[in-house]
């Protein structure tokens, strides 16, 4: 088995919803993810999917697209991101989804070779850009809902590499040194993924080994489109 990953694809949730208004990189990019992973993916590997799925409002609307990511080769991993309207419950999204995906909810996933947890994070305070109050509270809150998918992969891993998917940046270029990578450093993660940054924003984006630990940022247009092999 080899793992890949690749975030946000932001897929159009029933609607007419072209991403190209967010630049030409954007033109037919689904196609050209679909290129790609076939091209690289077997079916007995495994592709993480950190958020941002589908820009579906209700889940109903989300199935088509869900059913497109499923029935692409591999096992799929999939994980909340910000966008993500159309995931609510996880019973409820787990309820509807094709063989081929498992969701997580700060919760884990034996992959065989390695464990997978994940949450969907926040956006971490900077000297530039500290948080208000609101923005602090989910924080905090999210860096909990780390623990407990940390807590949850754990109790599985029996000693096999534990791999975090997160949508949000769990640090940046600028910011190595945060409450979520203190977390990820204190359960001696192997790997973390993660999307979000987009655009220029990618630039701000940390990727490499930070006290033991490798960061890939995997949003879809920071990889050209093309699933990552991380391990």
């Amino acid at each position: 088995m080899r793992l890949f990953a690749i975030g946000d694809l932001h897929l159009p949730g029933g609607d007419d919803k072209p991403m190209d208004v967010f630049g030409p990189q954007w033109d037919r990019h689904f196609l050209r993810i679909q290129e790609n992973w076939q091209k690289l993916v077997e079916d007995e590997d495994t592709v993480l999917i950190p958020g941002d799925i589908s820009w579906a409002m209700q889940l109903e609307d989300a199935r088509a697209d869900l059913e497109a990511i499923g029935s692409l080769p591999g096992s799929k991993v999939i994980c909340k991101g910000n966008h993500d309207y159309w995931w609510n419950s996880i019973s409820r999204v787990r309820s509807i989804l094709p063989s081929s995906i498992t969701a997580i909810q700060h919760s884990a996933a034996d992959l065989g070779e390695a464990t997978v947890c994940g949450t969907r994070g926040w956006l971490i305070p900077t000297k530039e850009a500290p948080l208000d109050a609101q923005n602090e509270k989910i924080f905090l809150r999210e860096a909990e809902r780390l623990r407990l998918a940390l807590d949850a992969a754990k109790n599985i891993a029996g000693g096999r590499p534990l791999i975090v998917m997160m949508h949000y940046p769990p640090l940046l270029e600028a910011e190595t040194d945060t409450l979520f990578t203190s977390i990820l450093e204190e359960y001696r993660v192997h790997t973390v993924v993660y999307g979000h940054l987009h655009g220029a924003g990618i630039q701000i984006g940390f990727n490499g080994e930070h006290n033991g630990i490798r960061y890939h940022l995997v949003s879809c247009d920071s990889i050209g489109f093309c699933p990552k092999i991380i391990l």
